[in-house]
């Protein structure tokens, strides 16, 4: 028993044999206590996504599984060094591998966040129509997430380790100001594309209008929105652009209201004045998908009566298309019913009257 202890109080590179033990023992249990975790939770995937919530333990598990093997034997290499005094250049070199291994681990679990927000925006948009035009714009977002955190994991390592990173920083902070005005448009684009991503202004098969533009949304890239006019043309538009426009989409109406004024002759009898509202009410009845508001008699026009009428096509189908037939139905309807009734529409005229001339007496 004396010889053991006096083996064990034995030194090497300036620790007992009794402090290299208990290290070993240290990186030998926590080097198998946590793989053995981490496969135990992942076995366990199954029953832990059917009792809590799938997104939040989803992400968990991703996170388990993107743990790399390296950075458990970092780990368990230091808990052993807490029981060791090393030399001053091996404690450095221990010192930078574990601090480099521990951000490299945390850029890999941030990336993984990050890709699973997007492939989970990714389902998201592939249940609606034109969402897949978001896949090019979500994949360029998260190249961009995958630079910025590895740049920030690599500053803050050396920043740990007692490296002055101001001049660092200020060097890519001059070199980035260059590139971004250099590439502005490209860089105002992308900004506005992924602008139009999240605050979704529009879609694709949204009908716009922006100023003397009207055209259905056919695509909305990194760069450009597409649209197709009227008329048939591609229209191509800059996403920067396209934010600085005033937009009115049509297509997102829930209903459409229609007014007009009509006219009939000063010689139309109150008892005809009183059947106009029912008439145009019955007429615009008569149309699917209509819904009558009002009829009045607004105002003495110069040559005729005139009626105001408002009346609203709910939820159409295509904004353009089947509001003008529904336009087109009710015109034709009031016209007919109008003339069933002889009640004449008024036209612009003007009465002149004319002062004969009077003839001087001769003298």
């Amino acid at each position: 028993m004396t010889d053991a202890m006096l083996w064990l109080d034995q030194t090497l590179y300036g620790n007992p044999l009794s402090q290299w033990a208990l290290a070993a023992l240290a990186f030998s249990v926590t080097f198998t206590v946590l793989p053995f975790l981490r496969m135990f939770l992942l076995s366990r995937a199954r029953k832990l996504r059917d009792l809590t919530e799938a997104g939040p333990i989803e992400l968990v598990l991703l996170l388990i599984k993107r743990t790399r093997r390296l950075f458990l034997f970092v780990v368990a290499l230091y808990f052993a060094m807490r029981f060791l005094e090393l030399p001053p250049r091996l404690d450095r070199i221990s010192i930078s591998v574990i601090v480099f291994a521990g951000w490299f681990q945390a850029a890999l679990w941030a990336v993984a966040a990050a890709s699973f927000l997007v492939e989970q925006r990714k389902r998201q948009a592939a249940e609606r129509v034109g969402g897949a035009s978001e896949n090019v714009v979500l994949d360029i977002g998260l190249f961009v997430a995958r630079v910025l955190i590895f740049a920030v994991a690599m500053l803050l390592a050396l920043d740990n380790l007692g490296v002055n990173i101001t001049a660092l920083v200020a060097g890519l902070g001059v070199g980035g100001i260059a590139i971004a005005l250099a590439v502005q448009t490209i860089l105002g684009d992308l900004l506005a594309s992924l602008s139009i991503l999240l605050d979704k202004p529009f879609e694709v098969g949204d009908w716009l209008r922006i100023d003397d533009i009207d055209g259905t949304v056919e695509k909305i890239g990194v760069k450009s929105t597409r649209l197709r006019s009227l008329s048939g043309e591609q229209i191509v538009l800059s996403n920067a652009d396209m934010l600085k426009c005033r937009i009115r989409n049509m297509g997102r109406m829930p209903e459409r209201r229609s007014l007009f004024t009509l006219g009939v002759a000063y010689q139309t009898t109150p008892e005809k004045l009183q059947l106009i509202p029912q008439l145009v009410e019955a007429a615009v009845a008569s149309v699917p998908g209509t819904r009558f508001e009002y009829c009045v008699l607004l105002q003495f026009g110069a040559s005729a009566l005139e009626f105001e009428i408002v009346y609203f096509v709910p939820e159409p189908a295509d904004v353009r298309f089947k509001f003008l037939k529904i336009v087109d139905a009710v015109n034709r309807r009031i016209h007919a019913d109008f003339a069933a009734n002889d009640i004449e529409f008024a036209y612009p005229t003007q009465t002149v009257y004319l002062k004969a001339a009077t003839t001087p007496p001769v003298q």
